[in-house]
């Protein structure tokens, strides 16, 4: 498959295609789509985030959607609210010549706007599992019409926690006449343990472990000390052209200092971590995506889901445990073919897991050089 014209899409669908101006498809797309647009069948695609995988499910999706019918028939399981909706906004430009109507349901929010958009017979529902568990449970959502169910980031429900609620899903979803699509970034124990249980002969497509990441992206790692991390990362924003971007920390309380630590240095900066209250959340991805705030240092899991196109930056403030986070944390900077740059921080009791993250990614992290001259001297991505 070289074009997306190669599909013989329907033509509404097609027309969707040509509004969006898709032209050739990413590897995932290239691989699932002739796939998942032929015979039913099970299917694990595995491929990192921000490489295509909402059309890889989607464009399948509406195509099998009768939008006479009054049944729920395709559901996406995604991990946060902000998945959630950025999937249903997507399913919608694709089946709008269609008529295809997609709702989103997520937690945090009231449920009567989600009870009056149930009542209006949405063809795909796109949800979290917590929220999606509880409209079942009220006998809101029927699931005896889906057809099929997707499983957008699965490593990332599962390592969050909901591996039992998405069981829930799956159990209560018609497998006689259903199919199950998984998708993932990685494909960890629990994750495979899941596919094993749920899905049967499954048809499997796989980006090559040397496009786990973007070539687009720029790996780089500088030996720190713990106590030399907050002016280095002051250095490295000043040495980027125009750094937008973001930076992990491994606890809250390093993620509140660090955020307080460049406010204090005048930097335009928020910070997302379990605390956070819905609005003041919402408030800072709004300010985020606006570009209002151009640094958001934050924790794993209260980044969990997030999509912001055109970062420059990922710093690895603290480097991650496993090496799934360390891919999800990557895949988010150079999506779509542009250009990234992603840093680690790296102190002597980290190079073992540096070495490991490198020898199980099969990339090739750069070491980089730090120089502490003047402004002029510093503006290159791999000095500090």
């Amino acid at each position: 498959m070289k074009s997306f014209d190669d599909l013989m899409l329907s033509e509404p669908v097609a027309r969707a295609v040509r509004d969006l101006n898709f032209t050739t498809p990413t590897p995932i797309q290239a691989q699932a789509l002739p796939v998942l647009l032929a015979d039913p069948t099970d299917f694990i695609g595995q491929a990192a985030t921000g490489t295509g995988k909402t059309a890889a499910f989607g464009l399948p999706l509406v195509e099998q959607v009768d939008p006479a019918s009054k049944n729920v028939q395709g559901l996406v399981l995604c991990p946060t609210r902000e998945l959630a909706l950025q999937v249903a906004g997507q399913l919608k430009l694709f089946g709008k010549h269609k008529n295809v109507k997609t709702l989103a349901i997520y937690g945090g929010t009231g449920y009567g706007e989600q009870f009056e958009g149930l009542k209006r017979h949405p063809s795909i529902v796109v949800g979290t599992p917590g929220r999606l568990i509880d409209l079942i449970a009220r006998g809101a959502l029927s699931l005896q019409g889906v057809k099929t169910v997707v499983l957008d980031e699965a490593d990332e429900m599962i390592s969050m926690g909901f591996k039992e609620d998405l069981e829930k899903i799956l159990q209560a979803t018609p497998r006689s006449t259903g199919n199950i699509w998984l998708f993932s970034a990685t494909m960890s124990k629990e994750v495979r343990r899941v596919a094993d249980t749920y899905l049967r002969n499954p048809k499997q497509a796989q980006v090559n472990r040397t496009e786990v990441f973007s070539a687009t992206v720029d790996q780089i790692w500088f030996p720190a000390r713990e106590s030399d991390k907050p002016e280095m990362v002051c250095t490295l924003i000043e040495a980027a052209e125009d750094f937008y971007g973001l930076v992990f920390c491994q606890t809250k309380a390093l993620v509140m200092d660090l955020n307080e630590y460049l406010a204090g240095r005048g930097y335009r900066v928020d910070s997302l971590h379990g605390d956070k209250t819905q609005i003041d959340r919402e408030r800072t991805m709004r300010a985020f995506r606006e570009r209002k705030v151009t640094i958001l240092v934050c924790t794993d899991v209260a980044s969990r889901g997030l999509d912001v196109k055109e970062l420059t930056h990922v710093i690895n403030y603290s480097i991650p445990r496993e090496i799934e986070v360390y891919v999800h944390r990557i895949g988010r900077t150079a999506r779509s073919g542009q250009a990234g740059t992603a840093i680690s921080l790296v102190t002597p009791s980290n190079r073992r897991q540096l070495e490991l993250m490198m020898r199980m990614t099969k990339s090739k992290i750069t070491e980089g050089v730090c120089r502490r001259g003047p402004s002029s001297a510093r503006r290159r991505s791999r000095a500090c």
